[in-house]
């Protein structure tokens, strides 16, 4: 049998990270993936999307720049497929280049399932190869209702490669998937309805200010929802599919997308055998600083899940190959942790929520700028931007930051490094605006709206 230091299963961003880092150490380093190195995120998760939303943006584009002079004799036309192959390209390269940064590492590629057997020995395909320490690493899955009908729906990972748009669309979902391929598909033409059951609005999770102003401006754009009822099931009649709902209701439509949850990837894994603890739901693999109850298992990224993020997998990754081959002892960060919804106007956010501060701090100041983006007023767009802070009263400490609204992302990257470093409201009071930016709305910002 070949045996390894370490050895990884699922070459995703974390997984990839503590590989690479672990075999820099020194370590004998091998890793599996049974499906394109480079994960969920860079190969059907969050870099196609953002090339999605991208193009997406185009069709305002064209229309705005009459605003500003620009002739514009006849609206170009879009072709999905050539968006498509564009974007498989892109992602042929990057998944290249994930291969050969593990190859120049030294790092062993198995690609194929990896199936845990205990007594540190793991199956790949006909092989079996030991490993002093194994580490799990592979993501999550995209959760699909146990329906009558259920296969006439597809998920994110599908909807990356559809044939064509289709001319009506039913997301299932009220997440950042879903509300982000909602913005998606009605840019470029398709008649949207986002649709949950829960509750009566979207982003559950996120400051309820930036939920119900992002909700308004996603209806002025088309947008529809079907909230408080969920599926119940799906049938193909008459050349469209029925979307039969909780609530009584029938929405007719051309395809039914799945953005209702991703659920920690561990089916046939062999954890069970191997006696690794999984939460009292199934949901993720239990942890302690990404060690499993199994001394020589550990597991970062989503299938803990714990944050279910990119960048967070990535620190995870790292730590992990620093404290156990590098000797560096370091635990991952779970604090103040920034992100971000590619959805049309774009959120970015750090820190708590307004509900959320009040609960953990009482006293609490909220400051809140409601504008039109400067690049919005020569073409009329009525789209407005969203910025809220919230201060902690007692010690000035400005413990979230909300934003909607173009270029919020960006925005909010270096928002976030002076959130972690426990910025006070004063810090950003004596801070110099840029002008004309919208970002100077966040040293402005003087007098709070509510305490």
């Amino acid at each position: 049998m070949t045996h390894f230091d370490l050895f990884v299963i699922g070459a995703g961003s974390g997984g990839v990270r503590a590989a690479r880092i672990a075999s820099g150490h020194g370590a004998k380093v091998g890793i599996a993936e049974s499906y394109r190195i480079g994960g969920t995120c860079v190969i059907r998760g969050c870099v196609p999307k953002k090339l999605l939303v991208y193009a997406s943006h185009y069709g305002e584009e064209f229309e705005d720049a009459k605003g500003y002079g620009w002739s514009v004799p006849e609206m170009p036309t879009f072709s999905w497929p050539d968006l498509i192959a564009a974007k498989d390209a892109e992602i042929d390269r990057l998944n290249g280049l994930y291969i050969q940064t593990l190859n120049n590492a030294g790092v062993e590629i198995y690609e194929t399932h990896a199936r845990l057997l205990g007594d540190h020995k793991i199956a790949l395909g006909n092989e079996v190869v030991t490993a002093d320490k194994i580490l799990i690493a592979t993501g999550g899955t995209p959760f699909i209702p146990d329906i009558p009908g259920k296969e006439l729906g597809f998920t994110s990972n599908e909807a990356f490669h559809l044939d064509a748009l289709p001319k009506r669309i039913l997301i299932a979902g009220a997440g950042y998937i879903a509300t982000e391929f909602a913005c998606i598909f009605a840019a470029m033409g398709v008649e949207v309805t986002q649709g949950y059951y829960k509750n009566q609005n979207i982003l559950r999770g996120f400051d309820d200010d930036l939920r119900e102003t992002v909700m308004e401006q996603m209806r002025a754009h088309g947008i529809d929802f079907h909230l408080g009822a969920a599926l119940t099931s799906l049938e193909h009649k008459n050349g469209a599919i029925h979307a039969h709902m909780t609530d009584g209701a029938t929405l007719e439509t051309d395809a039914v997308m799945y953005a209702i949850g991703r659920l920690p990837n561990v089916d046939n894994l062999g954890l069970a055998e191997a006696g690794v603890e999984m939460t009292e739901r199934g949901a993720g693999i239990v942890v302690s600083y990404s060690k499993t109850n199994v001394d020589h298992i550990w597991a970062v990224g989503d299938v803990t899940d714990r944050i279910a993020l990119t960048p967070v997998a990535i620190k995870e990754g790292h730590a992990f190959a620093d404290t156990e081959f590098g000797g560096t002892p370091r635990e991952p960060d779970h604090d103040w942790v920034a992100s971000a919804v590619f959805s049309q106007p774009e959120i970015g956010t750090v820190g708590l929520t307004e509900t959320e501060a009040r609960e953990r701090y009482g006293e609490i100041d909220v400051y809140r700028s409601k504008f039109r983006p400067m690049k919005n007023v020569l073409p009329g767009r009525d789209d407005r931007s969203l910025y809220k802070m919230i201060v902690d009263k007692a010690s000035d400490r400005v413990v979230g930051v909300h934003l909607l609204g173009p270029g919020s992302a960006e925005i909010m990257q270096g928002i976030a490094i002076a959130v972690k470093m426990g910025a006070t409201k004063a810090d950003f009071d004596a801070t110099v605006a840029i002008h004309p930016s919208s970002a100077e709305e966040l040293v402005l910002m003087r007098e709070p709206v509510s305490q």
